[in-house]
């Protein structure tokens, strides 16, 4: 079958171009053979490669990226590693612990990976807080620290004093600080990654599939070659329905970010605060905000629905206003400091709020939909359907096989316009949080 609607990624992500270096790309050529071929270079793919690797010494697995990894979707987020989930169930206290079991074994994979190899990617463990600007917000944060105390878990309820030496900005009343969550530059973790794999791993980017035949043998074709394999394994997200898997139980929701330049030494002293720090809203359409460790302010608000995968560049002209005004609302003491990137990224949800991570067909596994929590349920989803596609038989695959089955979509002509009456109802409902 022939594939179609790659990713179109626009060489926009600040992330990836403030990297030091870009190594070329390998890219796949000519006809060959693997043991495994996993496809999707983001989170999940790179996790599920290098378990295969450590399972299967003996094995060649190849990893296909359509794109520069760092440039794809892992690279595009905002740079929090979130151990909690985002909504939380007083009905379904075991689904919350499970989950938060499995993302917190993903961060302590992920920073003994970045210890081991020195992988330089800013990894803080400073936690994350949820800000509310208004009663109703904050009306979310005391359902959130009820559920969280039910659980057992920590957390620290900070009024606006507290948040304002924290942050260095008075814009919020009320903040929840929970403190599991890793911060880190994404792109640098994803390239990092990437180039500490087992020797048994190659990964071959621009080297987008564009034909799909399965069987005994699967076969993907590349525009410069063809490789087989009897193994697959899909980390592609949205893009799992191309190869004709998972119709309509996937869908796509566009993010979008900005990246400002270092503040200098008057800026840093008059913004003030305590450090690198993450603010998640406590709305939906809300803002979301990052002080990095070098020195950055990253705004990332506004949500689009593009089944087609296509953002423009008037749709980055137009968050790129949205992101300046609230620059500028929350950090008037820094009136000189400016964006140099604005980007989109990708989030993949079902509408159960599940993750797909088990075998598709005969020799083809999946390890797709983190429902915006990509870093950590991607990494431990491929890491578990490394496992499972290799027959081992741990913890981790008994606690991934638990979740339900994907709930299917209604057709497009329904759920767009639906998705599009949301997303104004968040953004609506948002409003001083954005």
């Amino acid at each position: 079958m022939r594939v179609t609607g790659f990713p179109k990624n626009d060489h926009s992500n600040g992330w990836y171009n403030i990297l030091e270096e870009h190594p070329p790309a390998c890219v796949w050529e000519g006809e060959g053979t693997a043991d495994w071929a996993v496809i999707g270079g983001g989170f999940a793919g790179l996790a599920a490669a290098r378990r295969l690797g450590e399972l299967r010494p003996g094995d060649r697995i190849v990893l296909l990226e359509a794109g520069r990894i760092g440039e794809n979707a892992s690279g595009r987020n905002s740079g929090f590693i979130i151990d909690l989930p985002h909504a939380l169930s007083r009905e379904q206290p075991e689904h919350d612990r499970r989950q938060i079991r499995i993302n917190r074994q993903a961060i302590a994979w992920l920073g003994d990976l970045v210890e081991h190899h020195q992988i330089r990617c800013h990894w803080s463990r400073r936690g994350k807080v949820h800000v509310a600007a208004r009663s109703r917000a904050r009306r979310n944060l005391d359902v959130m620290q009820a559920r969280l105390g039910d659980l057992g878990e920590d957390c620290e309820r900070w009024d606006r004093g507290r948040l304002a030496a924290f942050l260095g900005t008075d814009s919020f009343a009320d903040g929840l600080f929970t403190p599991g969550c890793v911060l880190m530059q994404p792109a640098a973790l994803v390239t990092g990654l990437a180039r500490t794999m087992p020797d048994n791993v190659e990964i071959f980017e621009n080297s987008p599939v564009r034909e799909f035949h399965d069987g005994a043998t699967k076969t993907l074709v590349t525009s410069t070659g063809r490789l087989t394999a009897p193994r697959i394994i899909l980390a592609i997200n949205g893009w799992t329905s191309a190869f004709g898997f998972l119709g309509r139980k996937l869908l796509t929701i566009h993010t979008f970010a900005s990246l400002t330049r270092p503040l200098d030494d008057a800026e840093q002293k008059a913004l003030g605060g305590e450090g690198d720090w993450g603010t998640i809203p406590a709305f939906l359409g809300g803002t979301t905000m990052r002080y990095t460790r070098d020195k950055r302010l990253l705004i990332r608000l506004a949500l689009r629905y593009r089944p087609d995968f296509t953002i423009t560049r008037r749709d980055l002209a137009t968050v790129r206003r949205q992101h300046v005004h609230s620059l500028s609302r929350r950090f008037p003491m820094v009136p000189r400091v400016t964006f140099e990137h604005t980007w989109s990224g990708v989030m993949c949800m079902s509408r159960n709020s599940v993750p797909k991570c088990g075998t598709l067909s005969d020799g083809i596994w999946a390890a797709v939909c983190q429902n915006g929590v990509g870093a950590a349920k991607g990494t431990i989803s491929g890491r578990a359907v490394a496992e499972m596609a290799a027959g081992e038989d741990t913890d981790l695959v008994a606690d991934m096989a638990e979740f339900e089955d994907l709930q299917r979509f209604p057709p497009r002509f329904v759920t767009t316009p639906v998705m599009q009456a949301r997303i104004l109802g968040a953004r609506l409902t948002a409003g001083r949080e954005a």
